[in-house]
């Protein structure tokens, strides 16, 4: 099951606060984190990998991402 995490619309540290919450709150799976910042998308992405997730997947369309992140 993907769980969603959607940051848009939110200042960092925002996003990245949440989108720990959730990493925390799942331990292991693949979370989707919808942003409309490339600060942002770039600072989930660095916070996640720091917790030893990985970034499957960047989509951008019209200003918005979608990150795919997996953890083990």
């Amino acid at each position: 099951m993907i769980e969603t995490v959607d940051a848009r619309g939110l200042s960092c540290p925002q996003p990245v606060l949440d989108t720990l919450a959730k990493i925390v709150a799942m331990g292991s799976g693949k979370i989707e984190v919808l942003l409309d910042t490339e600060a942002s998308k770039e600072n989930v992405a660095r916070a996640a990998q720091s917790k030893g997730w990985r970034v499957e997947s960047v989509e951008e369309d019209n200003g918005e991402y979608r990150l795919m992140l997996a953890g083990d």
